[in-house]
C-alpha cells in the first residue's frame, strides 16, 4: 500500500511547507525523466524564432503587457 498523506504526516505541515514539499517532489521527478527529443521540425521551428528575435530584438510584450491584456480579457 502507498503511503498517505495522513500516514507520513504531509497533513500537519503548513500550506507553505506542502507547496514546496510538492515542488521538490516535482523536481525530483522532472529530474528523472528522459529530456525530450524535437523532431527535425520543431528545431527548424526553433531556430526560426530564434533567428526572428535575433533580427528584431526590441520586438517583444513584456510579461506585465500580457499580464495585463489577460486580466482585462478574463474580467470582461
Amino acid at each position: 500500500m502507498a503511503p498517505s498523506l495522513q500516514s507520513l504526516g504531509i497533513d500537519q505541515l503548513s500550506v507553505a511547507d506542502r507547496i514546496d514539499l510538492v515542488t521538490d517532489i516535482w523536481q525530483s521527478i522532472a529530474s528523472e525523466l528522459p529530456t525530450p527529443q524535437l523532431s527535425e521540425l520543431q528545431k527548424a521551428e526553433l531556430e526560426q524564432r530564434l533567428a526572428d528575435h535575433a533580427a528584431t530584438p526590441d520586438d517583444v510584450i513584456s510579461w506585465e503587457q500580457i499580464k495585463a491584456e489577460a486580466l482585462i480579457r478574463t474580467q470582461q
